[in-house]
This record gives structure tokens, C-alpha cells and sequence, in this order.
């Protein structure tokens, strides 16, 4: 086996990411975002996530991507607080709901359980681990942003196993190109 050693020379520009990440399955999440208003109605959002990492131990922080595309993005954009969410290993239709349609043409929280938090942040009830979390700072990372969070509040039950990436291969993106 051959061991690249990086010497400060840049890799070759022909990398092929999808070979390395090919093969790895990932936990998927929900993250949903809203906002109460004096004035008028309240917004909410949501959408699946298959980029989140905790990157933090002491402080606790977690690591939360948002595609730009995606609808959720405009109003996560302004969040203060956000609501996590790993999609059991059952909750195939949940995953469906809000990784293949989208917020600009249908209300999601409609078909779904779910009740609102502090700061009109909606909670998927059906999911039993999920957080709420601060946004601390949002990173710029291409063609998603990344939401670095800390937590304010967690549920877990550990026993529920998450729905991973294969379980959901091949959904098509809800959100307009």
C-alpha cells in the first residue's frame, strides 16, 4: 500500500471525492427553523440534512449544513435557534416529506406531528431525539452554509436506531435548482 505524505504540494485537481465518500452511509436529520412575528403570521421551514457532525466536545457544538438552494436556507439564514431532529430508522415518509418536497410550494408541518417551541421554532414530535440549538455562526462552505450550533435543550432515546443515507438513496431533492 501506497501512503501519500503531503509536503505542502497541492493535490492533484482530479481528485475523485464520490470514490472516497462512496460506500459511506451517513444518519440523516431533520432540521426545522420558524419565527414568531407581532405583526403577522408566524414562518416555519424544514428540511433533511445529511451533513451534520458534532464539532465541538467542551463546549458542546454541532455542525449543521443547509444546501443554499434549499428553502429552509432563506429562513435558517436569520435564525437565531433551530430545531435537530434524527429521522428514525422507521420514519422513511417523514424523511420524503421534507427532503422531497419543498417549502415554496407545500406546508410540510401539515402533514406531520409537531408543536411549536420557544421562539415559534417547530418540534417534529414524532421524532424522539432531537434538540433545540443556538446559532452561534454560519460558515460559508460553497454550495451549503454551515450552522454552528450549541444546545439548549435535548431529547434522546438512544434505543431508536436513525435512517441512514442508504435507506433513502436515490429520493429526489424537493427544492428548486
Amino acid at each position: 500500500m501506497e501512503i501519500a505524505v503531503l509536503t505542502g504540494e497541492t493535490m492533484a485537481p482530479d481528485t475523485d471525492l464520490d470514490g472516497f465518500v462512496e460506500g459511506l452511509d451517513y444518519p440523516m436529520f431533520i432540521v426545522t427553523v420558524g419565527s414568531e412575528t407581532d405583526s403577522g403570521p408566524s414562518s416555519r421551514s424544514g428540511c433533511l440534512v445529511g451533513f451534520v457532525t458534532q464539532c465541538s466536545i467542551d463546549p458542546p457544538r454541532l455542525l449543521v449544513l443547509i444546501s443554499k438552494k434549499n428553502h429552509t436556507y432563506l429562513l435558517a439564514s436569520g435564525a437565531q435557534t433551530m430545531g435537530v431532529h434524527v429521522v428514525g430508522s422507521g420514519q422513511r415518509g417523514l424523511a420524503e416529506l421534507f427532503g422531497g418536497e419543498t417549502g415554496d410550494d407545500i406546508d410540510k408541518f401539515a402533514a406531520c406531528n409537531w408543536f411549536a417551541e420557544s421562539g415559534g421554532v417547530p418540534v417534529l414530535a414524532d421524532c424522539r431525539r432531537r434538540m433545540l440549538a443556538d446559532v452561534l455562526d454560519r460558515v460559508d462552505l460553497g454550495d451549503h452554509v454551515g450552522f454552528v450550533l450549541t444546545p439548549t435543550e435535548v431529547h434522546s432515546d438512544a434505543d431508536e436506531a436513525p435512517l441512514y443515507f442508504s435507506q433513502i438513496r436515490g429520493l429526489q431533492a424537493g427544492h428548486h435548482a
